[in-house]
């Protein structure tokens, strides 16, 4: 899994200079600020994608002395980065489109142009299709954080195409600066929630209420002989999924009897979890929380 991510993230590199070039090849030809947008906001996607790629190889490094639970949060830092790259060039495209709103000038060669865009929006969007769907199997953040970008890339793509389509019928040259605007718009949007969903992942956010369901059921029908289970906690660190709780058992039960029980609920979460890690705190059962009688382990 490490080395498909890794070359993953490799082509991702190569496909944002080859698409950086085509769109900078438009942009020169055309002299549009709106395909100047898309060609900046593909700068951002090479950087990214370097930075992305730094980032998966440092969080599948094995845990050391000084980092003991793993390098996980690493991807977290280069989505962090992505959407501030996104952010600084939304500003940058603003910039340019107040300089060009006050004396907009009609497309050089704009059908060419479009087509060169057309054909790389089209290389972005069967890419960002392979990212989102393989950084979610591999529970990598980097990976599909810079899907969403370049399905966004896409949309803004497809967008300032059909404007300035409309533009080049219409002679209204005023929409090549206020199409590059909402381009702006659109991906400061983006680059502010990519930022949110990030950083929520290095304050240790829990897992899904999906998860949380499937981890509760998996515990109860793994626990037998044990009392209740309490303190159910989770949280998430990149491609890794750290559970803990308390197992309560019988007060006169051996450890050898306790640690068979922790077993086959270890057993039966990595089973279904990928890259989990597991904390089982053992207690007596008068540190139990609900009153006994239940028929199946009750949580509490």
């Amino acid at each position: 899994m490490k080395q498909k991510v890794a070359r993953l993230a490799f082509w991702s590199i190569v496909v944002a200079f080859v698409v950086l070039g085509l769109k900078t090849f438009a942009w020169w030809i055309t002299g549009s600020v709106a395909l100047y947008s898309d060609a900046l906001e593909s700068i951002v996607n090479v950087v990214t994608a370097i930075a992305a790629l730094w980032a998966i190889r440092v969080s599948h490094r094995p845990a050391d002395r000084d980092h003991q639970h793993g390098h996980h949060k690493a991807e977290y830092f280069a989505a962090v980065l992505e959407g501030a790259m996104i952010i600084v060039a939304a500003l940058l495209i603003m910039s340019q489109v107040f300089r060009t709103l006050s004396n907009p000038s009609p497309l050089e060669q704009p059908w060419e142009g479009l087509a060169v865009n057309g054909f790389a929006a089209v290389l972005n969007a069967i890419w960002a299709f392979v990212l989102i769907r393989q950084g979610r199997s591999a529970k990598s953040p980097a990976l599909e954080a810079d899907g969403h970008h370049l399905m966004t890339d896409v949309m803004t793509s497809g967008g300032v195409i059909a404007g300035l389509i409309l533009a080049v019928l219409t002679g209204w040259t005023i929409l090549d600066p206020l199409l590059a605007a909402l381009v702006a718009i659109n991906i400061l949007i983006q680059g502010w929630k990519i930022m949110g969903e990030s950083l929520s992942g290095l304050m240790d956010k829990a897992v899904s209420t999906e998860e949380h369901i499937q981890i509760r059921d998996i515990i109860s029908n793994h626990s037998r002989g044990a009392i209740e289970v309490h303190d159910l906690k989770t949280r998430i660190a990149g491609r890794a999924t750290f559970i803990e709780f308390h197992l309560i058992v019988d007060g006169d039960m051996s450890v050898r009897e306790s640690h068979v029980i922790c077993d086959r609920i270890e057993e039966a979460l990595k089973a279904e979890i990928p890259s989990v890690r597991i904390t089982i705190h053992v207690e007596p059962d008068d540190e139990a929380k609900l009153p006994p009688g239940t028929s199946a382990v009750p949580f509490a």
